[in-house]
């Protein structure tokens, strides 16, 4: 008898130790979030893509700061019930949810691809952390400061030049990537000996670079934006890099030059660029989408400048190429872009993302090439210059000179007369 109540008494005391771990992993699940800092990631076929994620509260919720480079991404949409916590990320249809622990969140981003369809890519997150890749800065680090010219392969081994400008200090490296279409905005990473990783992730698109400096000086390795898109990069030190000069470039077609077009905006109404609302005005059309980080950078701009201008004669349209087909879905994620961003200007539903059915959708022009593309009408309804792609504040000096060239056009575009 004494040996079975002695294997009762060890069976409870394993019960009781079962249960006393069960009721620590229950006390590990918190109700609210911790404020504070975290080191979040993202879970892509090359690796994880780390970003910098602040926790605050604010009126009487909690407000998300997204961290990359010197940008800091405020996330106000924000919902904690029983212990998940769910956002949506400013003017995009993209979301956050994650269970909540007392150190530590776990969940998933959801992106909306093409189609509306779901790119789930698993996230989590843990408190006090602070570094980017190494907890462990390396003292001894190559020197990756300045600009290189890249050449990046996709998978079917179609290669595109691109520009990469870098700031160092000790192991910390930001920059960010050019291409001929626009930047890959806030790049953050660190150098370690001879390797470089770069990430960056405000709410659109996330990227993950991981590059190496080979014996010759170059950078070689590879870069995966979310879960289905990969290039392998090769880069060569170069201060006077530049993109490629003969790109394709959205010009009117042969004896046209007047655009015409009627789309309806967010609530239906059709809108035709010959409404006496544009009679008489420079009018500046752009071409975009609110799944687009480049466009969320062009309608920063465009925003404030809509608002100084308008009153000078001039207008703004915006042709949105949304994810889905469906009217009612397409000018939701529009509006949510719109009220967002602060935008004032029309911004009319046009058609899906794709470049080859923006072109069908607007055939005086010579081709969609890339989202966004910006179009300058003159008073007198010509199209008098193009811009295709755009390079955001992410590119410094180069985001100044687009900004400086635009107020220098639509500035001599108003000092013409319009139609007599």
């Amino acid at each position: 008898m004494k040996g079975i109540a002695g294997v009762l008494v060890r069976g409870l005391g394993s019960v009781a130790i079962v249960l006393a771990c069960l009721a620590l992993a229950a006390c590990g699940r918190v109700d609210e979030p911790t404020t504070g800092m975290y080191r979040a990631l993202l879970e892509l076929p090359g690796g994880d893509a780390p970003f910098g994620l602040e926790v605050e509260r604010a009126s009487g919720g909690y407000v998300l700061y997204l961290h990359n480079g010197s940008e800091r991404t405020r996330v106000s949409d924000v919902t904690v019930q029983e212990g998940v916590l769910t956002a949506r990320f400013p003017g995009y249809e993209n979301s956050l949810r994650a269970t909540l622990h007392r150190n530590e969140w776990k969940g998933a981003v959801t992106l909306i691809k093409a189609g509306g369809e779901e790119q789930v890519i698993p996230f989590r997150a843990r408190l006090g952390q602070s570094y980017r890749f190494y907890d462990k800065p390396a003292t001894d680090n190559a020197d990756v400061a300045g600009r290189w010219e890249l050449t990046l392969t996709d998978d079917e081994g179609v290669a595109t030049r691109a520009v990469a400008e870098f700031e160092q200090h000790h192991d910390k490296v930001t920059g960010t990537v050019m291409t001929p279409t626009g930047d890959h905005r806030f790049l953050e990473g660190q150098v370690h000996g001879d390797e470089l990783q770069l990430s960056t992730f405000a709410g659109g698109l996330v990227y993950l670079y991981r590059l190496r400096v080979d014996e010759a000086g170059e950078l070689r390795g590879d870069y995966w934006q979310g879960l289905a898109w990969h290039e392998q990069v090769h880069g060569v030190r170069n201060p006077d890099a530049e993109l490629p000069a003969d790109l394709p470039v959205t010009t009117m077609r042969e004896h046209e030059s007047r655009l015409e077009f009627t789309f309806p905006d967010l609530d239906g109404k059709p809108i035709s660029l010959s409404d006496e609302r544009f009679a008489g005005k420079v009018v500046i059309v752009t071409l975009g989408g609110s799944w687009c980080p480049n466009c969320h950078d062009e309608a920063d701009f465009l925003a404030p400048f809509y608002r100084e201008y308008r009153d000078r004669g001039v207008e703004v349209v915006a042709l949105m190429f949304e994810r889905h087909g469906d009217f009612a879905k397409a000018a939701a994620a529009a509006r949510r872009f719109r009220d967002d961003l602060g935008i004032e200007y029309p911004m009319l539903i046009a058609g899906v993302s794709d470049k080859d059915e923006a072109s069908r959708a607007l055939p005086s022009l010579s081709g969609i090439f890339a989202f966004p593309t910006l179009l300058f009408v003159d008073r007198t309804g010509v199209v008098r210059k193009t811009h295709v792609g755009f390079a955001g504040p992410a590119t410094g000096s180069r985001y100044e000179t687009f900004v400086a060239d635009f107020h220098a056009t639509v500035d001599a575009l108003l000092a013409e007369p319009g139609v007599s």
